[in-house]
Formats: C-alpha cells, structure tokens, sequence
C-alpha cells in the first residue's frame, strides 16, 4: 500500500556533535527559525527549524557516533549527500554564507535555463544546495 502523505514535504534530522556550530549556520547564517527544542529519550537533544513546511532537525546525541560521513559532498560516497532550499535572493545568501567563513562548493551557477543553484558546505561537511528559478 503507497503511503498516504499528510505533509506536503519531508523533515530532515542533522546529527551533529557541535550544535553550537550547527545552529550558527543553519539558524544564525541561512536565517532558518527556530520552531521548538526537545530532549531525546536516551539523553540527546533536538533543535528544530523552520524551513517553509520543513523542519531542519539539529540533533546531538547522547553518545558520540561511531563514524562520520564521508567527505565530498555529491561524489563523495552514496546516501544522504545534500537537500536543496529553493530561495529568491540565492547570490546573496551565497555571498553571506562565504562572508561568514562557510566553504562555497558550487559558486551561483545557472544549471539550465531560469535555475540557478550554489552549494554551500555546513560545519559537519554536509551540502545545502540553494535553487533559485527565474519568474516567467
């Protein structure tokens, strides 16, 4: 049986040890708001924030994990690599990203015509790509 939606887009959980560093760039830096705070059964926490319907979930667990994600963003190996946030003022935001010290992998390149996209790197190496597409 296909799944029966009631939410017109996914949240996303980002784990992390520094939540510090996390909440700089996700609430601080892209200016995603904060929507609540929890802790976790077996003694984590959780930060979220609003990205449109979404909700970034910034997660600290109790226990260090046992391995980190492999560099390289999109090439870099299978899985997860990167979500996309389609805005209005991406050259902006990418430039505020890169003010703000955040490795820019992907500079604003229009990918076909009317779609712009940039990637920016967050403090854990994972990717946020920015999509922007022209009116008309």
């Amino acid at each position: 049986m296909p799944l029966k939606i009631t939410k017109d887009s996914i949240d996303l959980g980002v784990i992390t040890t520094d939540a510090d560093a996390a909440l700089k760039f996700y609430r601080d830096t892209l200016g995603l708001a904060p929507d609540g705070e929890m802790d976790m059964p077996g003694g984590g926490h959780m930060t979220r924030l609003a990205c449109g319907t979404t909700t970034i979930k910034i997660v600290v667990n109790a226990k260090e994990p046992r391995a980190t994600s492999a560099p390289g963003g999109i090439g870099g190996s299978t899985g997860y690599r990167y979500f996309t946030i389609s805005v209005s003022n991406l050259k902006a935001a990418t430039q505020e990203c890169s003010d703000a010290g955040y490795k820019v992998v992907v500079e604003p390149t229009e990918i076909r015509a009317g779609i712009t996209i940039s990637i920016i790197e967050d403090p854990d190496g994972n990717w946020v790509e920015l999509l922007q597409m022209d009116a008309g």
